[in-house]
């Protein structure tokens, strides 16, 4: 990962075209460098547009979609997104979508038209976080979904990652067939569970200095008198908590000694039960020294928008660029006293945010920072 620097410029997507995308035929968005508010009923396509932006980064999106899910209900299955992004080194013209009938396999990524092989490519023009509704039973949902999360906030400092962590599923998945069979072949179980070592580790060892940087910078910006309080950060998993004191490669051959031996205990469980696969991430309320778990629902939701905005921040300052923001009916839940904090907040960050809300009024705060517009109809219209 990079060395970390002061942050002191920023990127925005400046126009958004959408072809056979969800619920829109054609869209086509100009909206500047500044933020960005889309305000329409429940079921109008706000949430579309905000995948639309997310498919810009690493990975499917913030729904996780299947990109054959992607394309318009009476479309032919193809559907493309471009976006002009403007960014410290100028101007830069980002698309991705999949031709008729290529399915999941078949997504194609190009930067200024020329193709690219993933959409990692695009970090080096853009960086995105964000917060959607799904995230909000996170502390007390399964283990799962916070690693998804967790790996959501390494890919976005260090986009690599995803790589990294498709090829330790596609790893396990190998180990796990192989283990099926008590005939198999020790020396493919030995290739593979020194492949599967290899990625592991690495994937620990991004997780781990990820978290520790983001909760060094929440210790370092810490303000008891926020609205959206500090949160204690670790890692529950034997690998991350051996990579921040032994060397790699240490750590990996102590963890395929451990596969080897643990052959048979998996082949009865029907899977690996040892391994990043595994890990969890435990927040706390740092000023009530409290497991989110155990926080009101409130209080939940003001730790997790305060993480995604300490997470921007690191993204900032290891980027060089203030990230997009995106945040998915985020304003509505909040008091009126913590959306004007939420709105200052992404001001203080620099950063273009991309918000949607059902109800006007949750963003009187915003005022001349964002734009406006009604999303209805399969399509999206300045307001004022």
């Amino acid at each position: 990962m990079q060395t970390a620097r002061p942050a002191s410029r920023r990127a925005a997507v400046t126009r958004l075209r959408l072809t056979n995308f969800r619920s829109y035929a054609t869209l086509d968005l100009l909206c500047g460098e500044g933020s960005v508010a889309l305000i329409g009923a429940n079921g109008a396509g706000k949430t579309n547009i905000l995948e639309a932006v997310s498919l810009l980064a690493p990975g499917r999106g913030l729904r996780r979609a299947a990109y054959a899910d992607l394309g318009r209900v009476d479309g032919d299955g193809s559907w493309a997104i471009a976006a002009e992004v403007a960014g410290p080194e100028g101007e830069t013209r980002l698309g991705t979508g999949v031709d008729p009938g290529a399915g999941d396999a078949g997504r194609r990524c190009r930067i200024d038209g020329a193709p690219v092989g993933s959409a990692g490519a695009f970090a080096a023009h853009l960086r995105l976080v964000w917060l959607t509704p799904d995230l909000d039973g996170l502390f007390r949902g399964p283990a799962g979904d916070r690693r998804r999360f967790l790996d959501r906030l390494v890919v976005a400092a260090d986009p690599e990652h995803a790589g990294r962590a498709s090829g330790l599923e596609k790893a396990l998945r190998s180990r796990n067939r192989l283990l099926e069979d008590e005939r198999s072949d020790a020396r493919w179980l030995d290739a593979v569970e020194r492949e599967l070592a290899e990625l592991a580790v690495a994937v620990a060892a991004a997780r781990a200095e990820t978290v520790s940087r983001l909760a060094a910078l929440i210790a370092e910006t810490a303000d008891p008198a926020s609205p959206f309080p500090s949160a204690g950060l670790a890692l529950d998993g034997a690998l991350e908590t051996a990579v921040l004191s032994d060397p790699a490669t240490a750590v990996e051959d102590g963890y395929r000694e451990r596969l080897a031996a643990g052959r048979r205990r998996d082949r009865a469980a029907g899977r690996t039960l040892e391994g990043p696969h595994l890990t969890d991430l435990a927040v706390r309320h740092t000023l009530k020294d409290m497991p989110a778990e155990r926080c009101s629902t409130g209080e939940q939701k003001a730790l997790l928008v305060g993480l995604v905005l300490a997470h921007a921040r690191l993204v900032a300052r290891l980027d060089g660029a203030s990230p997009v923001v995106l945040l998915d009916e985020v304003a509505a839940h909040l008091d009126p006293a913590r959306r004007e904090a939420l709105f200052a907040a992404l001001d203080d960050l620099g950063a273009q945010a991309w918000l949607t809300g059902a109800d006007p009024a949750a963003f009187a705060a915003i005022g001349r920072r964002a734009q406006l517009f009604d999303v209805s109809g399969g399509s999206a219209r300045p307001v004022g």
